[in-house]
């Protein structure tokens, strides 16, 4: 634990974020640090609680709860309190191969999950973890690691997002030559072209880590399509084992009238995009400048671009939320420590009102019909209020007669979330899939219907967190090194 009562003595603090009409003025990331005298005060505040439920990485409810690579959470915490920064640091690196990625953009269940939430906040388990990676990277204590020994044994890992990059770095501290294929002219899959760059800084982030993986004897091979630019059957041949992390990558479309006019895109085309652009020093292909942006879509994507579509300089930016607004307080029907389904304010609103004068989020609305003008073009979505009936048990929404509007737009952007991976990989390969089209692997072995090959992240598991991702990685790893050797000791 931290100090003796310190969750008494020290209110919970956060580092304070660049103004909102200064941050969006460009794309760098937007969080101030804090000194290291205030984030020692905020590991003090780490309870002895006994039972700590922030590493416990479970599903509870249909929602995480703890942190599903187990970080050792009240050990760095005990550990920052006492100044032992490079102590922290070892420690946070045992269960967790990228903390400068979800120190970012983890929406930290951990916290949710915190005892100490129970009757005040939470600890700032996300902050520390962050501050304790900067701190590692600034004070040299990051290295490459050289691998003495090599098993012979040659694996290839497809897609460089969080899930390819935590197998692959888990696979080579094996002992294994791993190969990472990836599509995109940039690796690091979601990480790089999926989330923006205010949110996660591409060149003094990812490249960072993924420079000290080359480093340490990891090939990577981006522009290349495994099935498209290198033959699927090859990887059989050239590899003794094969890890799919290809990401659940179809995004969920919404099949109203005039869906196919000019306007309408989707969330991740727009969002890869501006990344490119920011990253090219380009003008991006597809841009909200001069319009007006609807956002179909409430979760972190949608977020994500309000905040895009506000610095590329669009005219106005509205998001629209099937689901009712939540309370502003845990319900007695989502207990601790259950992920608290509660109202927050996210940086993209956050800014969308600063510049709009009010949160751009409408909630239970729906999306009817897009309208085009004269030219076929999108000039207006008509949307609708949505009441929840339950239907056979289940929930589904319903539009609400009488409540329909017209909302001038130019730019739709749907960010309703993804089903499942691309196929034409799995099909040349023969993987078998389950009913929600995710590849068919249980989570005891990761290994598919073919002999050889493993599958690992939201290719398996369906979408959810970058953290999720790791792990998923990380336990594939671990199952195709048994796999390769009759056992193994990665964790």
């Amino acid at each position: 634990m931290g100090k003796v009562k310190g969750f008494m003595e020290f209110q919970r603090a956060l580092p304070d974020d660049r103004l909102p009409l200064e941050r969006i003025k460009d794309w760098q990331e937007f969080h101030k640090k804090m000194s290291a005298e205030e984030l020692q005060q905020q590991g003090a505040r780490c309870m002895d609680c006994g039972t700590p439920y922030c590493h416990t990485g479970m599903m509870l409810s249909g929602m995480t709860m703890g942190c599903p690579i187990h970080n050792l959470v009240p050990e760095w915490n005990d550990l920052v309190y006492n100044g032992f920064w490079q102590d922290a640091y070892e420690r946070l690196a045992k269960t967790n191969n990228f903390p400068e990625f979800t120190g970012r953009v983890c929406p930290a269940p951990c916290e949710g999950s915190c005892v100490l939430g129970i009757i005040e906040p939470p600890v700032t388990i996300k902050n520390i973890e962050y501050s304790i990676i900067e701190r590692a990277f600034t004070d040299d204590w990051v290295a490459p690691k050289q691998i003495l020994h090599r098993t012979g044994k040659r694996v290839a890992v497809v897609g460089s997002g969080p899930s390819g990059l935590a197998c692959a770095d888990q696979l080579n501290k094996a002992g294994h030559s791993v190969t990472v294929f990836e599509r995109d002219n940039r690796l690091g899959g979601l990480l790089m072209y999926g989330i923006p760059n205010m949110k996660l800084d591409k060149q003094l982030v990812v490249e960072r880590r993924i420079s000290l993986m080359r480093q340490e004897g990891i090939a990577f091979m981006e522009s290349t399509d495994v099935g498209v630019d290198y033959p699927a059957d090859k990887l059989l041949e050239e590899f003794d084992a094969v890890v799919l992390c290809t990401g659940a990558t179809k995004p969920r479309d919404l099949p109203i009238e005039d869906r196919d006019i000019s306007g309408v895109h989707f969330a991740m085309e727009f969002l890869r995009s501006s990344t490119k652009a920011v990253l090219d020093s380009t003008e991006p292909a597809l841009s909200a400048k001069g319009k007006h942006v609807v956002v179909i879509g409430g979760g972190d994507t949608g977020t994500d671009c309000v905040a895009t579509s506000l610095r590329q300089g669009c005219k106005s930016v509205l998001q629209l939320e099937i689901m009712p607004k939540p309370p502003v307080d845990r319900q007695s029907d989502n207990p601790w420590p259950e992920w608290p389904k509660v109202f927050k304010v996210d940086y993209g609103q956050e800014e969308a009102a600063a510049v709009q004068g009010e949160d751009p989020r409408r909630y239970s609305m729906t999306a009817c019909k897009f309208i085009a003008n004269e030219q076929g073009v999108l000039s207006a979505v008509e949307v609708s209020a949505v009441e929840w009936i339950k239907v056979h048990g289940r929930f589904v929404p319903q539009p609400v007669a009488g409540t329909e509007e017209m909302i001038p737009a130019d730019l739709v952007l749907l960010a309703m979330g993804f089903v499942g991976p691309e196929e034409h990989l799995l099909q040349q390969l023969q993987i078998a899939q389950d009913e929600r089209s995710n590849i068919r692997a249980n989570d005891k072995n990761y290994l598919t219907n073919r002999e050889h090959i493993f599958a690992a992240g939201d290719a398996r598991r369906g979408q959810s967190l970058v953290v999720w991702a790791i792990h998923e990685g990380r336990a594939a790893a671990r199952e195709c090194d048994r796999f390769l050797m009759g056992e193994t000791h990665l964790p």
